[in-house]
């Protein structure tokens, strides 16, 4: 009986408040503002600004040489010797030859008795240890020369006219190429 009371209780606690809430009371205020605004008018909304069509721009640049590489030049050689240059097709290409030699830094060097290595890392993140006659970059460069410096390669390019071509590529400590 006790339970019954006190919801019966709370039930006309919580009219009351309805009640309270809901009364007739004079809105006034709001119909004046109300009318205040529809009697202003209903604005004007500007139009929407003319797009014009999307124009499709070509680059034509994509093969070109990157600006932020320095310029390779490709010395004249006697066309005789020309003949007598190209790249070994039979030989089994090595790991560093899968990167361009511009994404190729040296990092260092490392002697083991009277041998010098270079330390040279690939775009990926890992270094490698190269010595005399391994190759590196994609134009076949055969390492020449190893000193604490930079690592000097003669690389096999076309020539642009069915021939090869050597030409010298040096990578400096801290990744700069000439």
């Amino acid at each position: 009986m006790k339970g019954a009371l006190r919801h019966a209780l709370l039930s006309l606690v919580g009219l009351v408040f309805v009640a309270g809430c809901s009364s007739g009371g004079d809105y006034q205020d709001i119909k004046t503002f109300m009318d205040q605004v529809d009697a202003k008018g209903k604005g004007q909304i500007e139009p929407l600004p003319e797009f014009l069509p999307y124009q499709a721009f070509a680059y034509s640049a994509g093969n070109m040489r990157s600006p932020f590489e320095p310029p390779v030049v490709v010395k004249p050689i006697d066309p005789n010797k020309r003949l007598a240059v190209k790249p070994d097709t039979n030989r089994v290409k090595q790991f560093l030859e899968q990167f361009n030699i511009g994404s190729i830094a040296m990092v260092g060097t490392l002697s083991q008795g009277s041998r010098l290595f270079g330390l040279v890392r690939d775009p990926q993140g890992g270094v490698h240890r190269v010595q005399l006659g391994d190759y590196m970059g994609l134009d076949n460069g055969k390492i020449l020369a190893i000193d604490e410096n930079k690592i000097e390669l003669l690389e096999i390019v076309s020539d642009g006219t069915g021939g090869w071509v050597e030409r010298e590529r040096t990578v400096n400590l801290g990744g700069a190429q000439s």
